[in-house]
């Protein structure tokens, strides 16, 4: 009997959160492209911000992908953690610690996916072409 590797659950859900999230973004509205306009375009990205929350929503799509067939999982992981860190850094660092709870749209939730990337990327050093 195969006994599955201890990071498919890992890889598994955290593509599923991060296509969740950028699937959610495309089909809920103008969600990307607002983005983009009313917060990328305001912080100084003016006038890339809508072209940069596509290109994010679309790597993460891809990655996702990648995660969930097992192909390509570092580099697929290494771009979610770069995503991630200039998301703590342009927004969620100023709110603080918690995403709900005690504070509102902190970084706390960022820092897990973080670790979660790290571990999968950890966890297959051996074994991994890329």
């Amino acid at each position: 009997m195969k006994v599955l590797n201890n990071n498919f659950i890992l890889r598994i859900a955290v593509a599923i959160i991060f296509l969740s999230h950028s699937l959610h973004g495309i089909f809920t509205g103008n969600d990307v492209n607002d983005f983009g306009r009313l917060f990328l375009d305001e912080i100084g990205f003016s006038p890339f911000g809508v072209a940069i929350a596509w290109t994010i929503i679309i790597s993460q799509i891809i990655t996702s992908i990648l995660l969930l067939t097992n192909k390509y999982t570092r580099i697929s992981c290494i771009i979610n953690i770069l995503i991630l860190i200039a998301g703590i850094v342009t927004i969620h660092f100023q709110e603080g610690w918690f995403v709900v709870g005690a504070g509102r749209n902190g970084m706390e939730f960022s820092f897990i996916l973080i670790a979660v990337l790290l571990t999968i990327i950890f966890q297959n050093e051996k074994t991994m072409s890329i």
